[in-house]
């Protein structure tokens, strides 16, 4: 990589951490390529990214961000991952560090918050955003749905009334023939 090239990378990963909520910092010490390109496949298919960096490069692009709390855990040959959803990437980084144990999280930042590997596991275990958005969905619905339920309660009970008056009318004019 020449100096441009650096410099347009970092611009690039400055970028991204501009947009993203979460970013983990995990160990690939080991990890083959078809490991890697598995853990690749299965992040991207959550909605987020899985990168290599050059650590000094990476370090970079943190600099003034509010992800500067994962510079330290910049040593060694590391990876980032980063999404909008913070749950989806420590999910997956989670489901594949227990797979395989040459993949070692070290820890992440949400926001300006730092996080240590227990922290990111943590996360991993609350429900995604779609999940979340769903529930909330379900309570705003709940009582929409019982009001709905009420309200059409006094018009089916007159609609029985008047049906029970018209069988007892029918049965009436009936046996008066």
């Amino acid at each position: 990589m020449d100096r441009t090239e650096k410099r347009e990378f970092i611009a690039q990963l400055a970028a991204v951490f501009a947009d993203t909520s979460f970013v983990l910092v995990a160990q690939n010490k080991g990890l083959t390529v078809a490991d890697v390109s598995e853990l690749r496949r299965r992040m991207r298919s959550a909605g987020a990214t899985y990168k290599v960096a050059k650590n000094r490069l990476a370090m970079l692009a943190l600099d003034g961000t509010r992800f500067q709390a994962v510079s330290p855990l910049l040593k060694g040959p590391t990876a980032l991952a980063w999404s909008t959803d913070p749950v989806a990437v420590a999910k997956t980084a989670v489901e594949f560090a227990r797979t395989n144990d040459k993949f070692v999280i070290l820890g992440g930042a949400l926001g300006t918050q730092a996080l240590n590997p227990d922290g990111v596991k943590a996360l991993s275990e609350l429900p995604s955003l779609e999940t979340l958005r769903a529930q909330l969905l379900g309570l705003i619905q709940t009582p929409a749905t019982r009001i709905a339920g009420v309200l059409q309660a006094p018009g089916s009970q007159l609609a029985r009334v008047f049906s029970a008056f018209a069988k007892k009318d029918a049965e009436g004019g009936a046996e008066a023939a």
